[in-house]
């Protein structure tokens, strides 16, 4: 399993290359974003029409990771669905393909700004969720510590070669961890805008995701 080790708060936890999050002390897989049915949502509000194939593949990759970990227990950490009616689109084949995914697992779905209401997918739905020394939630707080949160799809921007190179990116300090994006059609911001800038320290470090997920410092302006 190709990942970076971290410590928050004493609690030891991996960084996949995926964007998933692993922490084997509790069994327990955390993924953000997804964005399930975005093309759906964007059709429906006369966006341009993408491939409708983000919910499969996203799904594809959660399989995966929920494979090579067995994780017991699974934290989506809001935004899993890019609004309350796109839950409602899913296609059958994938509301059954979740299902047999929750088999046998605790699973939950932490509320997002898309998706504020409980969904008819199975599982559990919270506001945020305590599991001793850490805080899952959507959004991050100023002033808390100990948090693990994701809304920001934070990204990181390098030169390689003579051109430019974006990748989704685990932002993490002493105090927080912002996940990345795991949804396959969902953009970023850069590690250096002001909102990701004042809330991380200025030691923090970001992981980069990919085959060989990468530790750096966090880039800043």
């Amino acid at each position: 399993m190709n990942g970076c080790e971290i410590t928050l708060h004493g609690a030891r936890l991996t960084t996949l290359g995926s964007g998933a999050l692993w922490w084997a002390d509790q069994s327990l897989l955390c993924v953000s974003d997804l964005h399930l049915c975005k093309s759906e949502r964007m059709a429906r509000r006369g966006g341009p029409n993408l491939p409708p194939y983000e919910t499969r593949d996203t799904l594809t990759r959660l399989a995966a990771d929920l494979d090579h970990t067995q994780a017991r227990t699974v934290v989506c950490l809001g935004d899993s669905f890019d609004d309350l009616q796109a839950a409602q689109s899913l296609l059958e084949e994938d509301r059954l393909w979740i299902t047999r995914l929750q088999a046998g697992r605790h699973w939950v779905w932490i509320e997002g700004n898309h998706d504020p209401g409980p969904i008819d997918v199975g599982g559990s739905h919270l506001a945020e969720l305590f599991v001793p020394p850490l805080t899952f939630r959507h959004i991050a707080t100023h002033g808390t510590s100990g948090e693990i949160s994701g809304h920001y799809h934070p990204k990181v921007t390098l030169p390689t070669r003579g051109r430019r190179i974006s990748r989704p990116a685990f932002l993490v300090d002493n105090d927080r961890l912002i996940m990345p994006a795991y949804g396959t059609y969902t953009g970023g911001l850069r590690s250096h805008d002001g909102v990701l800038a004042s809330l991380m320290q200025p030691d923090a470090s970001a992981i980069l995701t990919g085959a060989v997920p990468t530790r750096i410092p966090m880039p800043r302006l």
